[in-house]
Protein backbone atom coordinates (compact mmCIF):
# COMPACT_ATOMS: atom_id res chain seq x y z
CA UNK A 1 0.00 0.00 0.00
CA UNK A 2 3.39 2.31 0.84
CA UNK A 3 4.96 1.36 -2.03
CA UNK A 4 1.33 2.03 -4.52
CA UNK A 5 1.09 5.46 -2.78
CA UNK A 6 4.67 6.94 -2.95
CA UNK A 7 4.41 5.73 -6.87
CA UNK A 8 1.27 7.56 -7.66
CA UNK A 9 2.19 10.89 -5.51
CA UNK A 10 5.75 10.78 -7.79
CA UNK A 11 6.33 13.20 -9.76
CA UNK A 12 7.07 12.51 -13.74
CA UNK A 13 10.35 12.66 -14.82
CA UNK A 14 9.19 14.42 -17.80
CA UNK A 15 8.00 17.72 -14.96
CA UNK A 16 12.15 18.12 -14.24
CA UNK A 17 13.20 17.88 -17.95
CA UNK A 18 10.44 20.48 -18.81
CA UNK A 19 11.81 22.86 -15.62
CA UNK A 20 15.23 22.42 -17.11
CA UNK A 21 14.71 23.12 -20.47
CA UNK A 22 12.44 26.30 -19.41
CA UNK A 23 15.47 27.20 -17.44
CA UNK A 24 17.49 27.03 -20.04
CA UNK A 25 15.13 28.82 -22.83
CA UNK A 26 15.05 31.77 -20.00
CA UNK A 27 18.96 31.74 -20.05
CA UNK A 28 19.61 31.92 -24.06
CA UNK A 29 16.91 34.91 -23.88
CA UNK A 30 18.45 36.59 -21.09
CA UNK A 31 22.07 36.06 -22.25
CA UNK A 32 20.53 37.01 -26.21
CA UNK A 33 18.90 40.55 -24.84
CA UNK A 34 21.88 41.56 -23.08
CA UNK A 35 24.16 40.45 -26.16
CA UNK A 36 22.29 42.46 -28.54
CA UNK A 37 22.40 45.49 -26.11
CA UNK A 38 26.10 45.60 -25.53
CA UNK A 39 26.92 45.66 -29.07
CA UNK A 40 24.76 48.80 -29.63
CA UNK A 41 26.75 49.95 -26.46
CA UNK A 42 30.32 48.88 -28.29
CA UNK A 43 29.53 50.19 -31.71
CA UNK A 44 30.02 53.70 -30.95
CA UNK A 45 33.29 52.97 -29.07
CA UNK A 46 34.61 50.33 -31.74
CA UNK A 47 33.43 53.33 -34.33
CA UNK A 48 35.26 55.74 -32.30
CA UNK A 49 38.72 53.12 -32.73
CA UNK A 50 38.23 52.81 -36.05
CA UNK A 51 37.69 56.17 -36.94
CA UNK A 52 40.52 57.43 -35.24
CA UNK A 53 43.11 55.12 -37.19
CA UNK A 54 41.98 56.53 -40.62
CA UNK A 55 42.95 59.23 -42.80
CA UNK A 56 40.42 62.07 -43.40
CA UNK A 57 39.52 60.61 -46.41
CA UNK A 58 38.57 57.65 -45.13
CA UNK A 59 36.20 58.60 -42.96
CA UNK A 60 33.45 59.60 -45.22
CA UNK A 61 33.99 56.35 -47.50
CA UNK A 62 31.01 54.86 -48.11
CA UNK A 63 29.65 51.38 -47.49
CA UNK A 64 31.88 52.70 -44.26
CA UNK A 65 35.42 50.73 -43.41
CA UNK A 66 34.59 49.11 -39.77
CA UNK A 67 38.62 48.05 -40.23
CA UNK A 68 41.05 50.57 -41.83
CA UNK A 69 43.13 49.31 -44.27
CA UNK A 70 46.36 50.96 -42.65
CA UNK A 71 46.41 51.77 -39.30
CA UNK A 72 47.50 55.32 -38.45
CA UNK A 73 48.53 55.49 -34.54
CA UNK A 74 50.22 58.61 -35.20
CA UNK A 75 46.61 60.36 -35.89
CA UNK A 76 47.12 60.19 -32.09
CA UNK A 77 50.31 61.95 -31.65
CA UNK A 78 49.29 64.37 -34.15
CA UNK A 79 46.21 65.51 -32.37
CA UNK A 80 47.80 65.87 -28.83
CA UNK A 81 50.46 68.04 -30.73
CA UNK A 82 47.88 70.18 -32.71
CA UNK A 83 46.82 71.71 -29.13
CA UNK A 84 48.06 72.54 -26.24
CA UNK A 85 46.88 69.61 -24.61
CA UNK A 86 49.30 69.27 -21.17
CA UNK A 87 47.34 72.87 -20.66
CA UNK A 88 43.98 71.33 -21.11
CA UNK A 89 44.95 68.65 -18.80
CA UNK A 90 46.59 70.41 -15.98
CA UNK A 91 43.36 72.66 -15.84
CA UNK A 92 40.78 69.65 -16.07
CA UNK A 93 42.88 67.99 -12.91
CA UNK A 94 42.73 70.98 -10.81
CA UNK A 95 39.14 71.14 -11.05
CA UNK A 96 38.45 67.86 -11.02
CA UNK A 97 40.70 67.39 -7.86
CA UNK A 98 39.39 70.11 -6.18
CA UNK A 99 36.06 69.52 -6.67
CA UNK A 100 35.79 65.86 -5.65
CA UNK A 101 37.79 67.07 -2.47
CA UNK A 102 35.22 69.66 -1.58
CA UNK A 103 31.87 67.54 -2.35
CA UNK A 104 33.28 64.50 -0.48
CA UNK A 105 34.06 66.96 2.69
CA UNK A 106 31.14 69.33 2.42
CA UNK A 107 28.57 66.50 1.37
CA UNK A 108 29.57 64.16 3.74
CA UNK A 109 29.31 67.03 7.00
CA UNK A 110 25.74 67.45 5.53
CA UNK A 111 24.82 64.12 5.18
CA UNK A 112 26.17 63.16 9.16
CA UNK A 113 23.83 66.32 10.42
CA UNK A 114 20.82 65.21 8.69
CA UNK A 115 21.36 61.78 9.79
CA UNK A 116 22.71 61.49 13.13
CA UNK A 117 21.57 64.21 15.00
CA UNK A 118 18.30 65.96 16.48
CA UNK A 119 17.32 69.42 15.75
CA UNK A 120 14.72 71.57 14.53
CA UNK A 121 13.19 71.42 11.23
CA UNK A 122 15.31 68.74 10.15
CA UNK A 123 13.11 66.28 8.02
CA UNK A 124 11.80 69.47 6.36
CA UNK A 125 14.92 71.14 5.57
CA UNK A 126 16.07 67.76 4.12
CA UNK A 127 12.89 67.86 1.82
CA UNK A 128 13.69 71.13 0.40
CA UNK A 129 17.59 69.84 -0.09
CA UNK A 130 16.01 66.99 -1.99
CA UNK A 131 13.48 68.99 -3.79
CA UNK A 132 16.23 71.10 -5.65
CA UNK A 133 17.81 68.27 -7.26
CA UNK A 134 14.33 68.49 -9.73
CA UNK A 135 15.25 72.02 -10.65
CA UNK A 136 16.66 71.78 -14.20
CA UNK A 137 20.45 73.31 -14.13
CA UNK A 138 19.08 76.05 -16.97
CA UNK A 139 16.56 77.13 -14.21
CA UNK A 140 19.59 78.40 -11.94
CA UNK A 141 22.17 79.51 -14.69
CA UNK A 142 21.70 82.93 -14.98
CA UNK A 143 21.55 84.00 -11.23
CA UNK A 144 23.96 82.13 -10.51
CA UNK A 145 26.32 83.38 -13.89
CA UNK A 146 25.46 87.09 -12.90
CA UNK A 147 26.17 86.14 -8.90
CA UNK A 148 29.93 84.73 -9.93
CA UNK A 149 30.73 87.40 -12.56
CA UNK A 150 29.54 90.63 -11.65
CA UNK A 151 28.66 90.58 -7.89
CA UNK A 152 31.92 88.38 -7.04
CA UNK A 153 33.87 89.23 -9.71
CA UNK A 154 34.93 85.42 -10.95
CA UNK A 155 34.54 86.31 -14.90
CA UNK A 156 37.17 83.51 -16.48
CA UNK A 157 38.42 82.01 -13.26
CA UNK A 158 38.26 78.66 -11.56
CA UNK A 159 36.29 79.74 -8.92
CA UNK A 160 32.82 79.01 -10.41
CA UNK A 161 33.73 75.28 -11.25
CA UNK A 162 35.17 74.40 -7.96
CA UNK A 163 33.87 76.51 -4.99
CA UNK A 164 30.25 75.50 -5.28
CA UNK A 165 31.46 72.23 -4.84
CA UNK A 166 32.45 72.70 -1.22
CA UNK A 167 28.83 74.07 -0.54
CA UNK A 168 27.23 69.85 -0.42
CA UNK A 169 25.59 68.27 -3.61
CA UNK A 170 22.04 67.30 -2.67
CA UNK A 171 22.37 64.27 -4.48
CA UNK A 172 25.50 63.20 -2.30
CA UNK A 173 24.21 64.19 0.52
CA UNK A 174 21.34 62.08 0.23
CA UNK A 175 23.41 58.88 -0.86
CA UNK A 176 25.70 59.84 2.27
CA UNK A 177 22.50 60.72 4.40
CA UNK A 178 20.67 56.64 3.50
CA UNK A 179 24.24 55.13 4.07
CA UNK A 180 24.94 56.75 7.59
CA UNK A 181 21.50 55.63 8.67
CA UNK A 182 21.81 52.31 8.08
CA UNK A 183 24.87 52.08 10.61
CA UNK A 184 23.82 51.41 14.30
CA UNK A 185 23.00 54.28 16.46
CA UNK A 186 24.28 52.68 19.31
CA UNK A 187 27.93 53.65 17.97
CA UNK A 188 27.59 57.03 18.55
CA UNK A 189 25.95 56.26 21.85
CA UNK A 190 29.14 54.16 22.93
CA UNK A 191 31.63 57.20 21.58
CA UNK A 192 29.93 59.35 23.14
CA UNK A 193 29.68 57.45 26.28
CA UNK A 194 33.70 57.78 25.93
CA UNK A 195 33.83 60.84 26.38
CA UNK A 196 33.47 62.09 22.06
CA UNK A 197 32.01 65.18 20.51
CA UNK A 198 29.80 65.16 17.66
CA UNK A 199 32.58 65.84 15.49
CA UNK A 200 34.90 63.23 16.89
CA UNK A 201 32.15 60.34 16.05
CA UNK A 202 32.06 61.61 13.06
CA UNK A 203 35.14 61.75 11.94
CA UNK A 204 36.84 58.51 14.23
CA UNK A 205 33.67 56.83 13.43
CA UNK A 206 31.38 57.27 11.09
CA UNK A 207 33.54 58.49 8.37
CA UNK A 208 36.05 55.07 8.69
CA UNK A 209 33.01 52.87 8.16
CA UNK A 210 31.47 55.03 5.21
CA UNK A 211 34.37 54.68 3.09
CA UNK A 212 32.47 52.47 0.26
CA UNK A 213 29.84 55.23 0.25
CA UNK A 214 32.36 57.73 0.16
CA UNK A 215 34.63 56.13 -2.33
CA UNK A 216 31.30 55.99 -4.89
CA UNK A 217 30.39 59.48 -4.62
CA UNK A 218 33.98 60.12 -5.19
CA UNK A 219 33.37 58.22 -8.50
CA UNK A 220 30.47 59.78 -9.46
CA UNK A 221 31.92 63.16 -8.98
CA UNK A 222 34.95 62.83 -10.74
CA UNK A 223 33.20 61.16 -13.98
CA UNK A 224 31.14 64.47 -13.88
CA UNK A 225 33.59 67.01 -13.72
CA UNK A 226 36.41 65.33 -15.93
CA UNK A 227 33.39 64.88 -18.62
CA UNK A 228 32.12 68.43 -17.78
CA UNK A 229 31.52 70.58 -20.92
CA UNK A 230 28.32 72.79 -19.90
CA UNK A 231 29.95 75.04 -17.48
CA UNK A 232 33.29 75.73 -18.45
CA UNK A 233 31.79 76.63 -21.21
CA UNK A 234 30.00 79.30 -19.28
CA UNK A 235 32.76 80.85 -17.56
CA UNK A 236 36.00 80.33 -19.10
CA UNK A 237 37.10 82.22 -22.37
CA UNK A 238 40.87 82.08 -22.33
CA UNK A 239 42.32 79.45 -23.67
CA UNK A 240 45.17 78.29 -21.58
CA UNK A 241 42.51 77.77 -18.97
CA UNK A 242 39.96 75.36 -20.90
CA UNK A 243 39.68 71.82 -19.83
CA UNK A 244 40.17 68.96 -22.16
CA UNK A 245 36.12 68.86 -22.73
CA UNK A 246 36.44 72.18 -24.26
CA UNK A 247 39.29 71.87 -26.22
CA UNK A 248 38.49 68.72 -27.84
CA UNK A 249 35.97 71.47 -30.08
CA UNK A 250 39.18 72.89 -31.79
CA UNK A 251 38.71 70.54 -33.81
CA UNK A 252 35.59 71.16 -35.65
CA UNK A 253 36.37 74.50 -37.83
CA UNK A 254 34.25 76.74 -39.62
CA UNK A 255 35.00 74.75 -42.63
CA UNK A 256 35.07 70.86 -41.64
CA UNK A 257 36.05 68.78 -39.30
CA UNK A 258 39.11 66.88 -38.11
CA UNK A 259 37.39 63.67 -36.98
CA UNK A 260 40.03 61.52 -37.02
CA UNK A 261 42.06 63.35 -34.64
CA UNK A 262 39.07 64.17 -32.97
CA UNK A 263 38.45 60.65 -32.25
CA UNK A 264 42.13 60.15 -31.43
CA UNK A 265 41.65 62.55 -28.28
CA UNK A 266 38.23 61.94 -27.27
CA UNK A 267 39.50 58.31 -26.79
CA UNK A 268 42.65 59.86 -24.86
CA UNK A 269 40.19 62.18 -22.90
CA UNK A 270 37.21 59.19 -21.65
CA UNK A 271 40.77 56.73 -21.03
CA UNK A 272 41.02 57.87 -17.04
CA UNK A 273 37.07 57.73 -16.72
CA UNK A 274 37.18 54.15 -18.27
CA UNK A 275 39.70 52.86 -15.77
CA UNK A 276 38.10 54.69 -12.72
CA UNK A 277 35.11 52.52 -13.52
CA UNK A 278 36.55 49.57 -14.10
CA UNK A 279 39.06 49.09 -11.26
CA UNK A 280 36.53 50.33 -9.41
CA UNK A 281 33.52 48.88 -10.81
CA UNK A 282 31.95 46.70 -7.43
CA UNK A 283 32.30 50.32 -5.82
CA UNK A 284 30.42 52.40 -8.75
CA UNK A 285 27.61 49.36 -8.23
CA UNK A 286 27.49 49.86 -4.42
CA UNK A 287 26.52 53.23 -5.10
CA UNK A 288 23.97 53.12 -7.10
CA UNK A 289 22.42 50.28 -4.58
CA UNK A 290 23.00 52.21 -2.17
CA UNK A 291 20.33 55.09 -3.25
CA UNK A 292 17.20 52.16 -2.59
CA UNK A 293 18.48 52.07 1.34
CA UNK A 294 15.90 52.79 3.50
Amino acid sequence: MNTADSMAVAPPASTGLGKRRTQLIHRIVAYGVLGTGSLFILAPLVWMLSTSLKTRSQVFRFPPEWIPEQFLWQNYVEALTLLPFEIFLLNTVIITGLSVAGELISSAVVAYAFARLRWAARNTLFIVVLATMMLPRQVTLIPTFILFTRVFGWKDTFYPLIVPSFFAVPFFVFLLRQFYMTLPFELDDAATIDGCSKFGVFLRILLPLSKPALAAVAIFSFQFHWNDFFYPLIYLFDKDKFTLALGLRFFQGNYGTDWHYLMAASLVVMLPVILVFFFAQRIFIQGVVYQGFK
